[in-house]
C-alpha cells in the first residue's frame, strides 16, 4: 500500500532536522501530493524548489502534468507543458507520453492524435508507449480504421507492435462486431511470436461467443492450448453461457465436468448460467439440484441466482409461488445487498395468482429495505389492483410515482 501522507510527514519532520533539500527527494513530495489530489501543494513544492534554486527536472515537470492530467485540469496540464517549453526547459520524451497519456485517459482523442504529430515536429519519435496509448484511445472511440492507420504507420517506421498494441486492437474490434479482423490480428500475433496472454485470448473468445460462433471460439481455447496458455475460470465461463444460451445445456455441463478434471473450480458464474439455462428449460429439479451443488461446495449464490432460480419457480409452467418465497426468504436471510429485480418477480406472480394482500405487503416492505419500487413494481401493482377491482387503490398508487421521481409510462396509462 502506498503511504503518501506517511511519507508527506516524515519528510517534514527531516526538514525540521535541518536536512538540505535535493531534487530527488522534493520529487518524491511533489509526487505524494499529487497521488493526496493535492495538486496546489505539488506546485507549492516547485516553487520552493526555483526559490531554493534547485533545479527542476523532465521528472519534477511530469509528475506534476500527470497531476493534472484528469478532466477538470488538461487543458491546465497542456498549458504547463506549453509553459515548459516557452521557458526552455525542454520535455523529453517522458513528458511527451505523460501528456499524451492525460490526453487520452480524458477522452480527447483529436488533441491526442494532434500532439502525436507535435511530437514528431520538434524532433521526437513516438516510441511503442506513445503508439499504444492512441492506438487504446481511438479503439474505445470508435475510430477503428485510424488505429489500424497508427499500425501501419508504426510497422513502416520499424516500431515493432506489442501485445498491449494488439490486444487494445483486438478488444475494439471485438467491441464493434468485427471478429474476424480480430481474429486476422490474432493470427499476425502469433505469425511475429508475440507472446499472447489469456486477456487477449479471452477477449476474443467473449466476443465470438456473443457473436453466436461458438465453434470458432472452441477453436480459438484450442490455439490457446497449442500455445501453452491454459483456459482460466473466465474461459471456461464464457463457454458454459454461451452453450447454455444456445439451450446446449448437455454440453455446457461437459464443460463444467472439464473444468473440474483439469483443477478449476466453477464459481457463481458458472452455477447460474446452468441455473438459468434449466430455468429456462422449465427444468425446475435440475435447477435446484445445480443450485444445492454450489451451496454444498461452499460456493454462495449472489443476487442474480437468486433472481432466477425465483423467476424459474414463478414463470415455469407450473408456478411454485411457494418454492419461490421460500428461496426468496433465504436471500433475504443471506446478508445480500438486494435490488428490486427479485420483488417484481414475486409482486407479478403474487398479483397473478390473486394474492393481492401479500403483493401490497412486499411493495411496502421495499423501503423497510432500502428500496424504492421502479416504473415495473408500480405498473405491476396498479394492473394488479385494477383487476381485483381496487380501482381507487390503483388511482392512488398511480398518482404516488412522482413522488419517487418516476413518471407513468405508457403501460401505466393503458391500464
Amino acid at each position: 500500500m502506498k503511504h503518501y501522507a506517511i511519507v508527506v510527514s516524515k519528510y517534514r519532520q527531516i526538514e525540521l532536522l535541518g536536512v538540505s533539500h535535493n531534487v530527488y527527494s522534493m520529487n518524491i513530495l511533489i509526487n505524494c501530493f499529487c497521488q493526496l489530489g493535492r495538486i496546489d501543494f505539488g506546485f507549492s513544492v516547485l516553487g520552493k524548489m526555483l526559490k531554493l534554486g534547485v533545479e527542476p527536472t523532465a521528472v519534477t515537470f511530469s509528475t506534476l502534468i500527470n497531476g493534472l492530467c484528469n478532466p477538470s485540469k488538461i487543458s491546465e496540464a497542456v498549458c504547463m507543458f506549453d509553459e515548459m517549453t516557452e521557458k526552455e526547459y525542454q520535455p523529453n520524451l517522458i513528458v511527451y507520453n505523460t501528456v499524451l497519456k492525460g490526453l487520452c485517459k480524458t477522452g480527447n482523442t483529436d488533441r491526442a492524435v494532434r500532439f502525436l504529430r507535435l511530437m514528431e515536429s520538434r524532433g521526437f519519435e513516438p516510441n511503442i508507449v506513445a503508439y499504444s496509448t492512441v492506438i487504446d484511445c481511438l479503439c474505445k472511440n470508435g475510430l477503428l480504421q485510424e488505429a489500424l492507420n497508427l499500425l501501419s504507420e508504426m510497422k513502416v517506421k520499424g516500431i515493432r507492435p506489442n501485445i498491449i498494441t494488439y490486444t487494445c486492437l483486438i478488444h475494439g474490434m471485438c467491441n464493434s462486431g468485427q471478429q474476424e479482423e480480430a481474429t486476422r490480428l490474432l493470427n499476425e500475433m502469433l505469425d511475429n511470436n508475440i507472446s499472447l496472454n489469456i486477456v487477449t485470448y479471452n477477449t476474443l473468445v467473449d466476443a465470438l461467443c456473443k457473436e453466436g460462433t461458438i465453434s470458432k471460439a472452441v477453436e480459438i481455447v484450442d490455439t490457446m492450448r497449442k500455445q501453452g496458455i491454459e483456459p482460466d475460470v473466465v474461459t471456461y465461463n464464457t463457454l458454459v453461457d454461451a452453450h447454455c444460451k444456445e439451450g446446449m445445456v448437455s454440453e455446457a455441463e461437459d464443460i463444467v465436468d472439464e473444468m473440474i478434471k483439469r483443477g478449476i473450480e466453477p464459481d457463481v458464474v458458472t452455477y447460474s448460467a446452468l441455473i438459468n439455462a434449466h430455468c429456462l428449460q422449465n427444468e425446475m429439479d435440475k435447477a435446484r439440484r445445480v443450485f444445492n451443488l454450489m451451496i454444498e461446495k461452499g460456493c454462495a449464490p449472489n443476487i442474480v441466482t437468486y433472481s432466477t432460480m425465483i423467476n424459474g419457480y414463478c414463470k415455469g409452467k407450473t408456478g411454485h409461488i411457494e418454492e419461490a418465497l421460500k428461496l426468496f426468504q433465504a436471500m433475504r436471510n443471506s446478508g445480500l445487498e438486494l435490488d428490486i429485480v427479485p420483488y417484481n418477480i414475486l409482486i407479478d406472480e403474487l398479483c397473478k395468482a390473486g394474492h393481492i394482500e401479500f403483493a401490497k405487503e412486499l411493495f411496502h416492505q421495499l423501503s423497510d429495505n432500502g428500496l424504492k419500487p421502479d416504473v415495473v413494481t408500480y405498473c405491476t401493482m396498479i394492473n394488479g389492483l385494477c383487476k381485483e377491482g381496487l380501482p381507487d387503490e390503483a388511482y392512488r398508487l398511480f398518482g404516488s410515482m412522482g413522488d419517487n421521481d418516476f413518471l407513468p409510462n405508457s403501460c401505466c396509462y393503458n391500464l
